[in-house]
């Protein structure tokens, strides 16, 4: 899908506020409500645009520990894969879940309480499938943040 300057501009801003009226995306963009309106539609029938959410403060509900898991395995096969999959999705802690090239298997973002709630995390987490390692690194500070993608506007 090509995606001209107004299209991008409608995109940055829904990233970054995706309550903003129709009204005002239109003004922001320079078009009627009707045509701001089809082209948010169009982009969310394409899939561009996959959901609205409303971001919550994780300090505000007591989750201050950031954690980064790096897995590694000496299985690579469908059936393991499923059965860790499934279980890692089961987990309401993991954020994030990617499988990685190079040394590390498999990494998570793990968002906790303390060290404790992690603790009972991790014992969770090794009862999915059979793990040959598993580190965890704890995030000391964030220094960026942010769901929006690199929409280029100009």
């Amino acid at each position: 899908m090509d995606f001209d300057t107004i299209d991008r501009r409608l995109m940055a801003i829904l990233q970054e506020d995706a309550t903003t009226p129709i009204a005002e995306l239109a003004e922001r963009v320079g078009l009627s409500q009707t045509p701001c309106w089809k082209r948010v539609k169009r982009l969310q029938d394409a899939g561009v645009i996959t959901k609205r959410v409303a971001l919550l403060d994780r300090d505000a509900l007591g989750l201050g520990l950031t954690v980064f898991v790096a897995i590694r395995t000496n299985r690579h096969d469908e059936e393991w894969l499923e059965a860790f999959a499934t279980g890692a999705r089961g987990l309401p802690e993991v954020v994030e879940l990617y499988r990685m090239s190079g040394e590390v298997d498999y990494l998570m973002k793990v968002i906790v309480k303390d060290i404790a709630a992690y603790d009972r995390f991790y014992k969770r987490l090794i009862a999915t499938a059979p793990l040959s390692d598993v580190s965890s690194s704890f995030a000391m500070e964030q220094i960026k943040f942010t769901t929006a993608l690199p929409v280029h506007t100009a």
